[in-house]
């Protein structure tokens, strides 16, 4: 599977929420900034695995619910001192609806 697949709409994702999508790469969390934009990471912190749709989001950042880590929702980067990145996803916004890119 490649190219854009569209996964819901906008108002489907609450405000500062996620929504979690299951793919052949493992669970998926889409993200929804405050100012609706849209991000995607492997739905899992690179330090202890904890569920990062369960975190809280804060600007362009989600603390994982385990420990508190916090990761770059445009990168998947811990930022400092945590060291670890979970893998980012193509994702976008458009005519309302959440649109993510799968690569093989």
């Amino acid at each position: 599977m490649s190219g854009w697949i569209e996964i819901c709409a906008l108002e489907d994702i609450a405000p500062q929420g996620s929504r979690v999508v299951a793919s052949e790469q493992g669970n998926i969390a889409l993200f929804r900034a405050a100012d609706d934009r849209i991000f995607a990471l492997h739905d899992k912190c690179p330090h202890r695995g904890g569920p990062l749709s369960q975190g809280i989001v804060h600007g362009e950042t989600v603390s994982c619910p385990l420990h508190g880590w916090k990761l770059g929702l445009k990168d998947g980067e811990a930022v400092a001192p945590d060291q670890g990145c979970a893998k980012s996803f193509a994702a976008k916004l458009e005519g309302g609806l959440v649109w993510l890119k799968f690569e093989r």
